[in-house]
């Protein structure tokens, strides 16, 4: 399962495969919380979403994008928290999660950190063999997430851990 985090929609894509093998599109959808709710009720209308999406479809892995720095503070601050619900969903129920940043995604997808969410729609579509790119945005990156999470799954936090490690000695 790929999650990609926001308040307001939060993409969830659920895919199967093995590397090195093209991955089939099992579901695609958005959960979307009411704007005019407070943060604290939208959270926990954003959890309810997420389970309903882990009962349904039981994915044995979830890829989360990793919130990066932008120029709106308030909309990081957002993510991050939506980011955070969705991780804590998944480990409650026991399910590894990875985070995946969005340069590493466009890589996987792609072949290219720098490509544009037109490129990404349009990798997602090809890779799964859709007629069309998944709308809204969030929806086809959720995709790009869970193909990532296939793709490249935990080995992304077994590195960020060595570097991690790595930078402690010195």
């Amino acid at each position: 399962m790929g999650i990609d985090p926001g308040l307001t929609r939060c993409g969830i894509g659920v895919v199967e495969g093995k590397v090195g093998r093209p991955p089939t599109m099992i579901a695609v959808g958005v959960v979307r919380t009411p704007v005019i709710e407070d943060v604290a009720a939208r959270l926990v209308s954003l959890e309810r979403g997420i389970n309903e999406w882990l009962d349904e479809y039981q994915p044995e892995a979830v890829g989360i994008e990793r919130v990066f720095a932008q120029h709106n503070l308030n909309s990081v601050m957002d993510t991050a928290q939506a980011s955070g619900v969705a991780a804590l969903t998944a480990a409650r129920r026991g399910v590894p999660v990875t985070f995946h940043t969005p340069s590493e995604v466009k890589a996987a997808v792609t072949g290219s950190g720098s490509a544009d969410k037109a490129q990404v729609a349009a990798m997602v579509t090809r890779i799964l063999k859709l007629g069309a790119a998944p709308r809204p945005a969030d929806a086809a990156d959720a995709l790009a997430i869970a193909i990532t999470q296939v793709w490249r799954g935990a080995g992304t936090n077994r590195y960020a851990a060595a570097v991690a490690a790595a930078k402690g000695k010195r």
